[in-house]
């Protein structure tokens, strides 16, 4: 069975504005789940998906909606598969290693907090930051998002760029 599963991060929004709806649905509608790895600022925005399931997390820029409704962290476990999901925080230079050392156990990590999207292994755990979706810091690139597909053979994942609607 494969799952299609789509990740943003640090979209820094305070209302589900119409463009961020567009912009949602170009990225994922194809995705049957929705991970937000934190910093949404208010969950409000998370009504962009209506049809998906979501997996949410707060994060340090969150309101205090957001931190009262999601964890800091959590664990899913989807098609034999076990994903963390942590915004981070803290030193953006070592985030990966704090990670590492907490959620070893798992197949994949997905984190948010630095704005730089990243997809690599090491050793048996997938590390996945989309990047942030709204590109709202001097520390990111480009509005970015990343793919993760279940499938037999592994956990598959691409990062993609933010196709603004025009």
């Amino acid at each position: 069975m494969t799952t299609r599963i789509g990740i943003l991060s640090d979209t820094h929004l305070y209302r589900c504005e119409p463009a961020f709806r567009k912009m949602a649905d170009l990225a994922f509608r194809e995705c049957t789940i929705i991970i937000h790895a934190g910093d949404m600022t208010d969950p409000s925005i998370l009504a962009a998906f209506p049809h998906q399931q979501i997996w949410a997390v707060h994060g340090n820029m969150c309101n205090q909606t957001a931190r009262a409704g999601f964890p800091e962290s959590r664990r899913e476990h989807i098609d034999g598969y076990t994903i963390a999901i942590c915004h981070g925080a803290g030193n953006r230079m070592n985030i990966e290693e704090r990670l590492f050392a907490r959620f070893h156990d798992v197949d994949c990590i997905v984190y948010g907090h630095t704005h730089r999207p990243v997809i690599h292994q090491f050793g048996d755990v997938l590390f996945i930051n989309p990047g942030s979706f709204q590109a709202t810091s001097p520390y990111g690139s480009p509005a970015s998002y990343a793919i993760l597909e279940t499938t037999a053979t592994g956990l598959q994942a691409r990062l993609n760029k933010v196709r603004f609607p025009g």
